[in-house]
């Protein structure tokens, strides 16, 4: 596997170097940035015009990853060549939270499954139900293929996401890349480190990602009351305080992010299901927890690779934790490489939303809050 990487700000252009200057013919291109960078063109057609015979796919975000850095107002291009992998793209519009379990499984459908190892997935952030996308594709799929990616952001804004299809950015979109061949191993690892603190809630009244009542009462205004000053920056704010759901005492726990607020209806959009008779709770930072669980998450990526060194690591991390974090973010990302080694390429970006199995050996799913890690690797360790 080779990787060339390097990022264009608008006042600089390229650094380190000019994409396509070190030779490499690669199989995938990753583009991260915001979303007013993406629709600039210039950068993007410098990038396809590179590498015309990649695979250019990628999505807006809330700040990019490259190497330890964690990088604002910048496009970061990262090549991959593979010795033995083939890179396929499939893409499909949605125009609403309804239909994201249909074009899941629509979207899944188009992929040839002989040889197909693992999918990566980059969605709009705010017109998607994320649980149900990925329960759409694993009707399809079987255990053996897996998937992660993330949600497109839009910093802090919450206004428009897009993502990058055949080199171009585009709104409402979904786009999934296949990965075949026998060579190909793929390592993951997940972890959170937020903490619970309240009661926990009945979940009373919701529709799918739609959330209305937390014991009877709006959970709108309780999320006010917990605010405070910061209730005028909902829903930005409103990721400081994600919420924690589980079906019963028995179930583990799933962190849900706040993805936009209707203050008519009093209700709140959030990236995955919130099933009515769940249980809720408030949880807040810890910021030496969430440093950690980075970490952790690498450690777990590194254990589900025996025998092969990492070769590219793809972080998506939640928006929530950036903001919480600030000015300490790029610890979580240097956590990871100091685990993974520095022949690991890192990349990636802050979401609105994580792909990815929950534990080693699970299915994947929606999360929130947390650090993801999909590590890829053609070589073994010597």
């Amino acid at each position: 596997m080779h990787i060339e990487q390097t990022h264009w700000k608008k006042e600089g252009g390229w650094h380190p170097l000019v994409p396509g200057s070190t030779g490499i013919t690669p199989d995938l291109v990753l583009v991260f940035g915001s979303t007013s960078l993406l629709r600039e063109g210039e950068p993007l057609r410098a990038i396809t015009e590179a590498y015309p015979h990649a695979v250019v796919t990628g999505c807006s975000t809330a700040g990019q990853i490259m190497a330890t850095r964690v990088l604002d107002d910048v496009i970061v291009c990262t090549a991959i060549a593979f010795d033995q992998t083939c890179c396929r793209l499939e893409c499909i519009g949605v125009d609403s939270p309804d239909e994201s379990f249909t074009r899941g499984m629509t979207l899944a459908g188009r992929f040839n499954q002989d040889q197909l190892r693992h999918v990566l997935i980059f969605s709009d952030g705010l017109h998607i139900n994320g649980t149900n996308l990925v329960k759409g594709m694993q009707t399809v799929f079987p255990d053996a293929i897996s998937i992660t990616g993330g949600l497109a952001a839009d910093g802090e804004l919450f206004q428009q996401t897009v993502v990058v299809a055949h080199g171009l950015p585009q709104e409402r979109m979904v786009v999934a890349v296949g990965f075949y061949g026998d060579a190909l191993r793929i390592g993951f690892g997940t972890f959170g480190g937020w903490d619970p603190f309240g009661p926990e809630r009945l979940i009373t009244r919701s529709s799918g990602n739609l959330l209305y009542e937390l014991d009877g009462v709006f959970a709108l205004d309780l999320y006010r009351q917990y605010l405070g000053e910061y209730a005028a920056r909902l829903p930005a704010s409103a990721l400081l305080f994600p919420l924690a759901i589980r079906a019963d005492a028995h179930s583990p726990e799933r962190v849900r992010t706040v993805l936009g607020v209707d203050e008519h209806e009093k209700s709140m959009t959030f990236a995955g299901d919130m099933p009515e008779g769940h249980y809720a709770r408030f949880m807040k930072c810890n910021l030496d927890r969430l440093i950690d669980g980075a970490a952790q998450a690498a450690h777990a990526t590194a254990a589900s690779l025996p025998g092969m060194r990492s070769e590219l690591a793809l972080l998506i991390s939640c928006v929530g934790r950036k903001m919480v974090l600030r000015q300490r973010v790029e610890e979580e990302v240097e956590g990871v490489r100091d685990i993974l080694a520095p022949g690991a390429t890192l990349a990636g970006f802050y979401s609105y939303g994580e792909i990815s199995p929950l534990q080693p050996n699970a299915r994947c799913e929606l999360l929130n809050q947390t650090m993801t890690i999909t590590s890829f690797s053609e070589t073994p360790t010597t």
